[in-house]
């Protein structure tokens, strides 16, 4: 069975394209800097903290897959 190409995203997950004002774009990449956590990650946790704050339950997200994939 063939690997996915390296530039799809991980099974499960849906890209979405996104239009930021670079002064946001700067402020959430000096979040995502302090917590050690990529733009993509900061804008979903903190994506996941506005909705619980208005008491939307989303499912919580799959633990991150660690080290090397297995091969095949």
């Amino acid at each position: 069975m063939a690997a996915p190409p390296a530039d799809s995203p991980p099974p499960g997950r849906k890209p979405f394209a996104l239009r930021l004002d670079p002064a946001l774009h700067a402020a959430i990449e000096r979040c995502a800097a302090a917590e050690l956590r990529s733009v993509n990650a900061e804008i979903e946790a903190l994506l996941r903290e506005a909705l619980a704050r208005r008491g939307i339950q989303v499912a919580a997200p799959a633990p991150a897959r660690r080290g090397r994939p297995p091969r095949g």
